[in-house]
């Protein structure tokens, strides 16, 4: 990776985040930009954000910019994995997702935007296909809460991965607005055509985002062993439309699982399967954030309402959040740490369900700050009761 590469290609994307006419552009830096690699685009886009350029005004550009990088970032050759693992998978669900695309594409080809009944037939034939792409939230769910987490640890430009999370945002903003559209029977076509080409772009966007600049250099840059922790902890989420592959028989061993803990306190005493038994059992997700800001656990119930991996352990909570709404965790947390408040409370309704988000300032007996308590509780049958029960009743 050449210094001055990143530098040519720095004052490219800002000339096309400012305006500035791209062939003049393209004239100036071509010969830093017929050489670049994914390491040089990784490394120009981490000093746009540490220079203070926000997530948003580098998604209006990025796609004007990767396009004028095309070229030499698809000629770049890497070894991409032939062993069916966590990276593996990933390209192969791309590779599905986008026969799904072609199949919209080919629907769309014989449409006739002159005939209002054509409309309603499109949106028929539409919806089944959009419904199931719905899906493939899950790709991107997993590179959140498990690539994102290991290549925290080994990048030094890990910033872009803000930027690539915010991404994931706008395409899920995007589908269920699709869906919307095509669940209405009064929505126009204008409507429609623009936000599935809003779509379209972000999700041929997001692939060739993976494949020629994240995926390659995390291929590079990351250890089998580490891949092979990612495949297992995958397990813990689907395989949107392939196969579901067979769970690889490796075992992750945690460093303080040999030491036989057992917490003991002034009010009784609990063995390492009573504690985890007690977290499992709550009717709630639980997530723990220690003094540094660092995630050091959280429970595994049955049915979680947000996704989590264990590959979080250890990572800075602000990390674990879209970029647009980092503010407000630091915002809860500085206000901890000062002493200025000791609990932040929010409540919201995601996917018919009425959750209660609950985040707790954690301090020992001196009153010294130890972390952040986070809870998250679907509430919908408590706000639905009425009177009182008074005896048991399991029918």
């Amino acid at each position: 990776m050449s210094k001055e590469r990143v530098n040519d290609l720095l004052a490219f994307s800002l000339g096309m985040i400012h305006g500035e006419k791209g062939s003049k552009l393209l004239k100036k830096y071509k010969s830093s930009i017929e050489s670049l690699t994914p390491h040089d685009m990784l490394a120009m886009e981490e000093e746009q954000l540490r220079m203070g350029i926000a997530p948003e005004q580098i998604k209006k550009s990025i796609g004007k910019v990767i396009n004028s990088f095309y070229k030499s970032l698809n000629s770049y050759r890497w070894e991409k994995p032939e062993e069916k693992g966590f990276l593996y998978y990933l390209m192969e669900e791309n590779r599905e997702l986008e026969k799904r695309l072609t199949t919209v594409k080919a629907i769309l080809k014989e449409f006739d935007p002159k005939s209002e009944s054509s409309l309603d037939t499109l949106k028929r034939k539409l919806t089944p296909i959009f419904i199931e792409l719905l899906k493939f939230d899950a790709h991107y769910v997993k590179k959140e809460n498990i690539l994102f987490p290991y290549l925290e640890r080994f990048w030094d430009n890990y910033l872009p991965l803000k930027v690539m999370w915010s991404l994931h945002d706008d395409l899920r903003k995007s589908l269920k607005e699709i869906l919307g559209l095509l669940q209405d029977r009064w929505s126009r076509w204008e409507v429609l055509n623009r936000e599935l080409g809003s779509y379209f772009f972000l999700a041929h966007g997001m692939i060739i985002k993976e494949e020629l600049i994240v995926f390659p250099v995390a291929w590079e840059t990351v250890e089998q062993k580490y891949w092979d922790e990612m495949h297992v902890k995958s397990f813990e989420f689907s395989f949107p439309f392939i196969e579901k592959p067979e769970r690889p028989e490796i075992l992750i061993k945690h460093k303080d699982w040999d030491r036989g803990n057992v917490l003991v306190t002034d009010t009784g005493a609990l063995n390492h399967e009573q504690i985890e038994a007690l977290f499992r059992s709550l009717p709630l997700d639980i997530t723990v954030v220690d003094e540094t800001d660092k995630v050091v656990y959280f429970t595994h119930s049955k049915e979680r309402i947000f996704p989590r991996s264990s590959a979080i352990i250890g990572r800075q909570v602000q990390n674990c959040h879209p970029p647009e709404s980092v503010h407000v965790v630091e915002k809860i947390l500085d206000s901890f740490k000062k002493g200025e408040k000791d609990k932040a409370i929010f409540w919201l309704t995601v996917k018919g369900k009425r959750l209660l988000i609950q985040y707790f300032a954690m301090r020992n007996r001196k009153g010294e700050y130890k972390g952040v308590l986070e809870t998250i509780e679907d509430i919908t049958e408590l706000q639905a009761l009425e009177g009182e029960k008074r005896l048991l009743d399991w029918d």
